[in-house]
């Protein structure tokens, strides 16, 4: 078992910055791929930035520029810098983790059911 807890979110406004956290416990070592994605209010969940353990990270178009994916293997802990945030990344954040290869893109695993384990969510919203 595998479980995340993530932190980090709050309220800015546009153009400010936060930096959301994953921390990551349990059977780690199985884990080949870790991402974060985001439901809006009214909206599907979409993926956001997704990193592979072994290497390799993605990140939507929507958030290219403005937000990094990154790990810290000593920490066990998955980061989401978010940069010039607007309104319109106003959602709640997950992190999830995914235990088994994946043969499709990476936006064709944001929308599977492929991620074993999620965490809670933390709230991010950005006012104009």
């Amino acid at each position: 078992q595998v479980q995340l807890v993530e932190s980090g979110g709050g309220s800015v406004r546009a153009g400010g910055s936060l930096r959301l956290s994953c921390a990551v416990s349990g059977y780690t070592s199985g884990i080949v791929y870790m991402a974060w994605l985001r439901r809006a209010p009214g909206k599907e969940r979409e993926g956001v930035a997704g990193l592979l353990i072994s290497g390799g990270r993605y990140h939507v178009d929507s958030v290219k520029g403005r937000f990094t994916i990154s790990k810290d293997i000593t920490r066990k802990t998955l980061y989401l810098q978010m940069n010039s945030l607007k309104p319109e990344d106003t959602a709640i954040y997950y992190c999830a983790a995914c235990s088994a290869r994946y043969d499709g893109t990476w936006d064709d695993l944001f929308g599977s059911a492929e991620f074993d384990y999620w965490g809670q969510g933390t709230q991010v919203t950005v006012s104009s």
